[in-house]
C-alpha cells in the first residue's frame, strides 16, 4: 500500500505513464505497436512503478494525423486490435494494481465518420450538415473560407466540398488537418454520442479520459473573422463549460474514481482554473512547466503559479516534462535554448546529450518530488532523445506537410519513434524476431546502448534511477499530493519540503554547491562531489 494512498483518490497523486500505441511493442510482427505489445510489456510497467497508463487513440481510423482522426469511438483499428484486446489489457493491468485512462478526441472526427460522408451526401441545408461546420464561401462564387481563422498545424482551416452534383459548393471547418472537420456542438445529436462513448469505455472498466484540445469545441456561431493572434471565436468558449459538467456527471455515476483530464493550452491561469474542480474535470496538464527553460528563476516562478492556480479549486497540480507532441526532454534540455513553445521547435540547433541527460535526470527527481501527479512519457525513463535525421519520405506527421516540408519544423515524429526494447540492432525487440516488417519508423543504431533490458542491468541508468525513485514516491509519506514549503538555499539553487520528513534541492547553477539542507541523501541524480556537495544539473533527494 502506497503511504500517500490511504482515503484519497488516486489520481491525486499518480505517476502515469503515456503510452503512444504505434510506438510502444509491437506483438504482431508488422513494424506497428499494438495492443498485444503493451499486454506483454505490463510487467515491466508494473516493475517500473507506475500507478496509471493513458493510451494516445486506438480508435478506428485512417491514421492521418496519428489516430486523432477518429472514424469509430467504439471500435479498436485493426492496427493495433480488438476490442476484446483492449477489455483484456484492462483487466490484466487493474491485477497488476494499474489503471488505464484512454483518449478521447471530441473536437473533431474523420472525414471518413459515416456522419460527415453523409454530410457530404447529403448537401446543402441537409439536417446531416448541422452536425459539422459547413457554410457557403465568400466571394463572387464562394471561392473564399468563410472565415480566416489560422489552424493548429498552419495553413488552411476551412476546405471546399465538390457537392453531390459535382459542383464546387460549401466549406467545412477543421482547426487541424482537412482529414479531421470539426463537430457542431451546439448539435445535440454531438454531446448525446460522446456521453455514450464515455460510458461505452467506462463500462469495460476505463479508469478515465485524457480530453484532446479540450477548450475548442464550442465556436462563436457569428463566425468572426480573427484579428492579430485574437483567437475567442474558437478557444475557451463559456458554452464550453456545461459539456464537461454533463463529463463529470456521467463520471460520478460510476464506482471508484474516474478521472477527467484536460489537455488545455490556456496563457489565462485564472480562465484555465475554470476547468478544474467538482463539477468539471478533475486535472488538466500544465503545460507552463513543460515548456518552462532549465533555469532556477523560471521553474520556481512556474512552480508558484501552478500551486496558487491549483490550490483555491482543491485539484492536485499535474507535472509533465514531455508527451507526443514535443521534442523529447534529454533533447531540449542540451540545447542552448531549453524552453519549448508548442508547434515552435527547434530542431537542428546543436545539442549536449550529455548535458541534456544529466538534466533530464535531475528533471525527473525535480518534477516527482512536486504535490500532486506526474506524467512520464514512454521512452523519457530510457533517456531517449528526439531522432532528427528521420528521412523526409518516412515522415507521417501532417504537420510535415502542412508546414511546407519545413526542415526546420519536420514535424512531431522525432519524439515518436519506437521503443527500444532489447538486443543490440533495430528492432531492439520491439518487434518479434521473426518479424515481417521493419518499425514504422526507424530507430537510431546508438539505441542499443539504451534498452529497457540493458538499463535494468546497469544501477547507474536512467531507468534503474526512474525504478528507485517511483518506488520512494510511492513509499514516502509526503511525496505525492500534499503540503509544499520552500527552503532557503544558495543562488542557482532550488530546495523545498513536503512535510516535516523530505526535502529535495537542486543545483541550476555553473558551480557544486552545499546541501541547503541536513540530512541522509536518499537518491541523487547524478554523483556527488568528494565532499558531499551538489554538482551542477544534479537533483538530490534527503530524509530529514
Amino acid at each position: 500500500m502506497s503511504a500517500h494512498t490511504s482515503q484519497a483518490p488516486w489520481w491525486r497523486s499518480a505517476a502515469i505513464y503515456q503510452i503512444y500505441p504505434r510506438s510502444f511493442a509491437d506483438g504482431s510482427g508488422d513494424g506497428m505497436g499494438d495492443l498485444a505489445g503493451v499486454r506483454a510489456r505490463l510487467p515491466y510497467l508494473a516493475e517500473l512503478g507506475v500507478d496509471a497508463v493513458w493510451f494516445n487513440p486506438w480508435y478506428l481510423s485512417p491514421q492521418a494525423d496519428g489516430g486523432y482522426d477518429v472514424t469509430d469511438y467504439r471500435v479498436i483499428d485493426p492496427l493495433f486490435g480488438t476490442v476484446a484486446d483492449a477489455e483484456a489489457l484492462i483487466a490484466e493491468a487493474h491485477e497488476l494494481g494499474i489503471r488505464v485512462v484512454v483518449d478521447i478526441v471530441p473536437n473533431h472526427t474523420s472525414s471518413a465518420n459515416p456522419w460527415f460522408q453523409a454530410a457530404l451526401a447529403a448537401g446543402p441545408g441537409s439536417p446531416e450538415r448541422e452536425r459539422f461546420w459547413f457554410r457557403p464561401g465568400r466571394g463572387e462564387d464562394g471561392e473564399l473560407p468563410p472565415t480566416n481563422w489560422q489552424g493548429m498545424f498552419g495553413g488552411q482551416t476551412w476546405t471546399r466540398v465538390v457537392e453531390p452534383d459535382g459542383e464546387p459548393g460549401e466549406w467545412y471547418l477543421h482547426l487541424f488537418d482537412q482529414a479531421q472537420p470539426d463537430f457542431n456542438w451546439t448539435h445535440p445529436d454531438v454531446p448525446a454520442e460522446f456521453e455514450s462513448v464515455l460510458r461505452f469505455w467506462f463500462d469495460r472498466g476505463a479508469d478515465g479520459f485524457r480530453i484532446d484540445s479540450a477548450a475548442l469545441l464550442v465556436k462563436d456561431p457569428a463566425l468572426p473573422d480573427q484579428v492579430g493572434e485574437d483567437d475567442t471565436a474558437f478557444v475557451d468558449r463559456e458554452e464550453v463549460h456545461a459539456v464537461y459538467r454533463s463529463w463529470r456527471a456521467v463520471a460520478d455515476s460510476y464506482e471508484g474514481d474516474r478521472v477527467l483530464i484536460g489537455e488545455i493550452w490556456l496563457p489565462d491561469a485564472e480562465r484555465l482554473a475554470r476547468y478544474l474542480g467538482p463539477e468539471e474535470m478533475h486535472t488538466v496538464f500544465n503545460f507552463p512547466y513543460l515548456g518552462c527553460a532549465w533555469e532556477a528563476d523560471k521553474l520556481r516562478e512556474v512552480i508558484d503559479e501552478t500551486l496558487s492556480l491549483h490550490t483555491p479549486v482543491g485539484a492536485p497540480p499535474t507535472w509533465v516534462l514531455s508527451n507526443h507532441d514535443v521534442d523529447r526532454v534529454v533533447t531540449r534540455y542540451g540545447r542552448e535554448d531549453t524552453s519549448f513553445a508548442i508547434y515552435a521547435r527547434q530542431l537542428g540547433r546543436p545539442v549536449d546529450l550529455e548535458l541534456g541527460t544529466r538534466r533530464a535526470r535531475a528533471s525527473a527527481l525535480l518534477t516527482q518530488a512536486l504535490p500532486g501527479s506526474v506524467y512520464i512519457y514512454q521512452g523519457e525513463e530510457l533517456g531517449l532523445w528526439e531522432v532528427e535525421d528521420i528521412p523526409d519520405d518516412l515522415r507521417q506527421d501532417p504537420m510535415w506537410e502542412r508546414k511546407g516540408r519545413n526542415p526546420a519544423n519536420p514535424g512531431r515524429d522525432g519524439c515518436r519513434v519506437p521503443l527500444p526494447w532489447s538486443g543490440s540492432e533495430p528492432p531492439f525487440g520491439f518487434s518479434p524476431e521473426d518479424a515481417r516488417e521493419r518499425p514504422w519508423l526507424p530507430q537510431p543504431e546508438t539505441w542499443k546502448d539504451y534498452t529497457a533490458e540493458g538499463q535494468l542491468a546497469d544501477p547507474s541508468s536512467m531507468l534503474t534511477l526512474y525504478g528507485k525513485s517511483l518506488r520512494l514516491r510511492r513509499e514516502t509519506a509526503g511525496l505525492g499530493d500534499g503540503p509544499f514549503a520552500w527552503l532557503d538555499a544558495p543562488e542557482g539553487v532550488l530546495a523545498f519540503e513536503r512535510g516535516p520528513g523530505f526535502a529535495c534541492a537542486v543545483n541550476f547553477g555553473p558551480r557544486p554547491s552545499d546541501q541547503p539542507v541536513a540530512g541522509r541523501v536518499l537518491l541523487a541524480s547524478g554523483p556527488l562531489t568528494a565532499d558531499g556537495q551538489i554538482p551542477p544539473d544534479t537533483a538530490v533527494w534527503i530524509a530529514r
